[in-house]
């Protein structure tokens, strides 16, 4: 539903939000959570790497294709090879320009079978991901637009195998995998949940997607499920954090349609031995002589944070490219971020980071900044 007074977008379970005293912020035409009282980010952030945290993120975008030769249709599309998995199985992939081979968005795609994919994109991108892959469909081929069909939970942490225990739900599966469940809402009201291991925490944890009808009563359950193990309501800053402490990229800020995968970092999500995809025939050049530009971590040497489009220099006068994502790492007690450099910089060096006026020094490094869990069983 949409908010009268700013025009924004709202989740079904916004409310609720309200009612938990969350704060809200603006996100790809969406009114979400950014904290909540009593919490915080930092608090937040804390319990997503210690215990278990949800977050709501139905701003996300929600897509399907379907039809004869659905899979193959989105795998000559989009970047990652869909024939590297199998059914039952969720990949990350771009939606590339087929002339630049900018980033047009970076998403997952749920293969549930031959002629059914489900699509994730981000909230501001997922009009224009449609609209790509309805413009050159094979007849029979339908994509649909899902956007404000679904809520989409994120349940992170080391606990969150316990707390989808708790209510019924499917956990333990592997890494980028996705089973199916019925929930079942105390008016009796009941969704096939589908629930996948992944997220953008770099905890263990699950991603469950579920039909409106059931948002408010999935939420309930999967609060009270998790009182016992300290789980928090979880806003948008401190999954920014999260995302931060891993390197993940996000898109607008680290990756956009003016910075291709090379640069970006994310060539590891091109299936570059497939015959077909949007911007193919552009970035091959580009992978054979290597990019100009790259994205890399920085860590503070000193007690400086890092801000989106503060710009870096490896001498006071040589300027080498600029901050695309910056925080303050609840985890490391640190500065933080990414920059996007000149690929000639050493990988291991020490640039200067203009932080209001002064040149601060930070060290080149590679992500993640804390260790990941997402891949333990």
């Amino acid at each position: 539903m949409a908010d009268s007074s700013t025009d924004l977008l709202t989740s079904p379970l916004h409310e609720r939000h309200v009612a938990l005293g969350a704060k809200f912020g603006e996100f790809g035409g969406w009114s979400m959570p950014l904290e909540y009282a009593g919490g915080g980010v930092a608090k937040e952030h804390t319990a997503v790497r210690e215990a278990v945290g949800i977050f709501d993120v139905s701003h996300l975008g929600k897509a399907t294709v379907r039809g004869p030769g659905a899979a193959a249709y989105v795998n000559a599309c989009l970047s990652n090879d869909l024939g590297r998995i199998a059914p039952g199985k969720a990949q990350y992939t771009l939606c590339l320009d087929d002339a630049t081979g900018g980033i047009i968005d970076d998403l997952i795609a749920y293969y549930k079978d031959d002629e059914h994919v489900f699509l994730i994109p981000n909230a501001a991108n997922t009009t224009e991901v449609v609209r790509r892959l309805a413009a050159s469909a094979p007849e029979g081929v339908s994509v649909t637009n899902h956007h404000r069909d679904y809520v989409v939970l994120a349940v992170q942490g080391p606990k969150s195998d316990e707390v989808l225990d708790a209510v019924g739900l499917p956990s333990g599966h592997e890494y980028m995998s996705f089973a199916e469940a019925p929930f079942e809402a105390p008016s009796g009201e009941i969704s096939d949940v589908t629930v996948c291991r992944t997220g953008y925490t770099g905890e263990r944890g699950y991603e469950l997607v579920a039909a409106n009808e059931v948002a408010g009563a999935l939420w309930d359950a999967l609060l009270a499920a998790g009182a016992p193990y300290g789980i928090l309501a979880s806003g948008l800053g401190a999954r920014d954090t999260l995302r931060t402490e891993m390197g993940y990229p996000l898109h607008g800020q680290d990756i956009s349609p003016t910075i291709n995968p090379l640069e970006g970092g994310v060539g590891w999500a091109v299936g570059w031995k497939k015959e077909a995809f949007w911007g193919r025939e552009v970035l091959l050049p580009v992978k054979e002589a290597g990019p100009k530009r790259i994205l890399r971590g920085i860590i503070a040497t000193g007690r400086a944070i890092p801000r989106p489009h503060m710009s870096a220099s490896i001498s006071p006068h040589l300027l080498i490219g600029e901050v695309t994502s910056g925080t303050f790492s609840p985890t490391l007690k640190q500065g933080i971020g990414l920059v996007l450099i000149s690929a000639t910089v050493d990988p291991e060096a020490e640039i200067g980071i203009d932080v209001r006026g002064r040149r601060e020094i930070f060290q080149l490094t590679r992500p993640p900044f804390v260790p990941s869990h997402v891949r333990e069983q």
